[in-house]
């Protein structure tokens, strides 16, 4: 099969959608891989190493996109739209219920569009987006320390405080894994943390990895009111694969915090969980709304590509593997894989997807 890799257009997406690692294992299986020149630039991957695994460099994005299979990271954006085509396999993150537009073009141009985040085990897991939630769980902390600094628009606080000085509060919504590698990175650093999820089973596994380091509070509206105020860091963690995710955090409660305070939504490419969060880029990362600084990042791992494009990669192959060898019969014979499946012939066909866009239903 003929597999394309098109260079990414998002601001600041570093990250690449097969690695020259990835693309030995798939030339040696016998398939060609197009890779768009510099494509992998970013991560540390040169074209030279696309090369001698076997690759073919092209000079174009039609000439990647221009494949049965292609092979991204992030969603097309509209300049891309033109080259979807009919009887295309795609394979990508997506984050649908978030974007309109992009579904309704995935339906019209007869793509067959099969979204990463969406792929799931029998048990419910996530396993092409367990790696970049863990990256973005640790960023999401990361960033926050930084834009607390005074100079980035923050009050000021040293997240981790210092002996005589009360250290800053983390407030977590969600306890997925997102969550749980923010509250890793916060505890590391020495600060307080709170985590709110209404899986209770979840908050129990949490206290065997937290102990009495991180609070564990079911997540109520009552309880939200009374902890989002005193952050100092707020992180948005709530995932529910294939909807948007629901609003946790009203503006008249984002009011009520400090100013100077942050919020890091990392649900924000699925609509965010926080009423006066939109979407920013690695560009012009924050904005300031109600005095606190927010930061709408959706791509947040394409911060750290080298990581984030191996961790993908160790996921993602067997996958594209299965779709190179067996086209749209991978699909039967992988109910995993099967389950990423969003749109195909024409019509919407994810059932989370199409609670969303309940008028798309053909």
């Amino acid at each position: 099969m003929e597999i394309g890799v098109p260079k990414e257009t998002k601001d600041q997406e570093f990250r690449v959608g097969l690695s020259p690692s990835s693309v030995r294992v798939l030339c040696e299986a016998g398939h060609q891989v197009f890779i768009e020149t510099n494509a992998g630039a970013g991560a540390g991957l040169a074209d030279e190493d696309y090369l001698q695994a076997g690759g073919q460099i092209v000079s174009t994005p039609a000439e990647a996109w221009n494949r049965e299979l292609v092979v991204k990271v992030k969603e097309p954006l509209k300049p891309e739209y033109q080259f979807l085509q009919k009887g295309q396999l795609l394979f990508t993150y997506l984050h649908l219920a978030a974007d309109r537009a992009l579904t309704e073009h995935l339906i019209d141009c007869g793509v067959t569009a099969i979204a990463y985040e969406t792929v799931e085990l029998p048990d419910r897991k996530l396993p092409l987006l367990t790696p970049m939630s863990i990256i973005a769980g640790r960023l999401a902390v990361q960033f926050g320390a930084r834009f607390l600094e005074r100079q980035q628009g923050g009050r000021g606080l040293l997240l981790g405080g210092i002996p005589g000085v009360s250290p800053g509060k983390v407030v977590i919504l969600g306890g997925g894994i997102v969550g749980t590698e923010a509250a890793r990175i916060a505890v590391g650093m020495g600060a307080r943390v709170q985590i709110f999820d209404v899986n209770v089973e979840r908050l129990a596994y949490l206290e065997t990895l937290f102990g009495s380091r991180v609070e564990l509070l079911y997540s109520s509206s009552a309880q939200i009111e009374a902890a989002v105020p005193d952050a100092d860091l707020l992180v948005g963690a709530v995932l529910i694969p294939g909807r948007r995710a629901p609003i946790l955090v009203s503006r008249s409660l984002v009011q009520q915090m400090r100013p100077g305070s942050v919020i890091i939504d990392v649900a924000v490419d699925q609509g965010g969980c926080i009423e006066t969060l939109r979407p920013t880029s690695h560009t012009n990362p924050t904005y300031i709304e109600e005095g606190v600084v927010h930061f709408g990042v959706p791509n947040m791992p394409g911060a750290v590509p080298w990581t984030a494009t191996q961790a993908l990669n160790n996921s993602t192959l067997p996958y594209v593997l299965k779709l190179a060898n067996q086209g749209l019969e991978a699909l039967k014979l992988d109910s995993t894989l099967g389950k990423g499946l969003n749109v195909q012939n024409y019509q919407l066909v994810h059932p989370e997807v199409q609670q969303v866009f309940p008028d798309l239903v053909r």
